[in-house]
């Protein structure tokens, strides 16, 4: 798979060894994070990497910040992504078995290198159910984008 990999400044001691277990893994990556502690805005590197999800220069995103909260909030008010929270192995290939995740947040603060592996491990391993039940609730989280964005553009 083609993975697309960023980072803020927080999650750039977790970045290079994300980067090579990927590598190691077989993914292509697709680097969307600064190589430096220079603070940067974590929306901004949010967007980039998962931008290249919905456009199909990447399968899968993969973020790193201090804590994973704030790309996993940014990610999922980006329409077309659905982000899990990375830092269990189970919750990692369950956001994508269940809820057709296409992108992963990970603290850098939280969870060390080998956790961080068998996390990855499990999310790029893991493939949606793609069962009845599983495919009617990731529409119903399609349809909760449209309809805040039309209500967005209702006020505005």
């Amino acid at each position: 798979m083609r993975i697309a990999l960023g980072n803020d400044h927080a999650g750039l001691t977790l970045k290079e060894h994300v980067r090579q277990v990927l590598r190691r893994l077989g993914h292509q990556v697709v680097d969307f994070g600064p190589d430096t502690d220079t603070p940067v805005d974590f929306p901004d590197i949010t967007f980039a990497t998962c931008d290249a999800v919905r456009s199909g220069e990447a399968d899968r995103a993969v973020l790193v910040c201090g804590t994973g909260a704030g790309a996993l909030m940014a990610a999922n008010k980006i329409a077309g992504i659905r982000c899990g929270l990375g830092h269990d192995v189970y919750s990692a290939h369950q956001a994508v078995e269940h809820d057709d995740a296409n992108a992963l947040a990970m603290g850098a603060w939280l969870i060390g290198p080998a956790m961080a592996t068998e996390v990855l491990e499990s999310f790029l391993g893991a493939t949606f159910d793609n069962d009845a039940d599983t495919v009617r609730r990731v529409a119903k989280l399609r349809d909760l984008e449209l309809r805040s964005a039309r209500e967005l553009a209702e006020h505005i």
